[in-house]
């Protein structure tokens, strides 16, 4: 007799969690506050920027574009609306130069995602620009090993119920592997399933929560090289 908690399908974030991602906004955020150092300190430059960021999510959405947007308000903002075509040239740059950034994969993304893909339906679950969301998959060569492609404005419980039931068994045998507690791992374990936390040395301010501790399925591991032997101890125990 079938288990129904029996684990099925499982979704992967993209960025921070298969490729590098976040390094980039950091660099062209020092890059950024360099332009406007006569100013302001760097500090306060950035501050400002968050807060613009996470003033217009409603509105760009998350992504490359919407962070572009955000440092030529900011700069308008800070030089009290006397800053250079020079200075807005140089950032408009520095948001193509990230569009155009080649992938760096993160350690044992491919090994892990084709020991899975045998096994399970892999679902790539994503936020951001879509055309920028599909340069990075086309890149990195993973592409052809989901069975399915997502991506969102969001990720919040409804998205995952939808997503895991239109292509897997439900939420309830369904798991989300991601770096970012906020947007992977917290809404999947509201929605019924496993969330999977892979840490990553930088994540966007706007994406720290505290770790569901107390969650049964919540499970925490070093790199994505843990995660099939925790993905057959799960199977295991269903």
């Amino acid at each position: 007799m079938q288990n129904n908690h029996e684990l099925t399908t499982i979704g992967f974030d993209a960025d921070d969690t298969l490729w590098q991602n976040e390094q980039f906004f950091r660099m062209t955020e020092k890059r950024f506050a360099a332009l406007l150092a006569d100013h302001a300190e760097e500090e306060h430059i950035s501050a400002r920027l968050l807060e613009a960021e996470k003033r217009n999510l409603a509105v760009y959405g998350f992504g490359i574009k919407g962070f572009t947007l955000s440092m030529i308000e900011t700069a308008i903002e800070i030089t009290e609306g006397r800053a250079p075509a020079s200075v807005i040239a140089e950032i408009l740059a520095a948001g193509r130069e990230m569009l155009g950034h080649p992938i760096e994969a993160l350690p044992h993304a491919r090994e892990t995602v084709e020991k899975l893909a045998d096994a399970y339906r892999l679902v790539l679950i994503t936020k951001g620009d879509l055309f920028d969301q599909e340069r990075k998959l086309a890149q990195s060569g993973l592409g052809d090993l989901f069975d399915a492609v997502e991506i969102v404005s969001d990720k919040s419980p409804a998205t995952y119920v939808s997503i895991f039931s239109r292509y897997g068994d439900g939420a309830e045998r369904s798991m989300m592997v991601g770096n970012s507690l906020k947007s992977d791992v917290v809404p999947a374990i509201e929605a019924g399933s496993w969330g999977i936390h892979v840490p990553h040395e930088l994540t966007w301010a706007l994406e720290h929560v505290e770790p569901p501790i107390t969650a049964p399925r919540f499970r925490q591991i070093t790199d994505l090289s843990e995660l099939p032997r925790l993905v057959e101890s799960i199977g295991k125990a269903g």
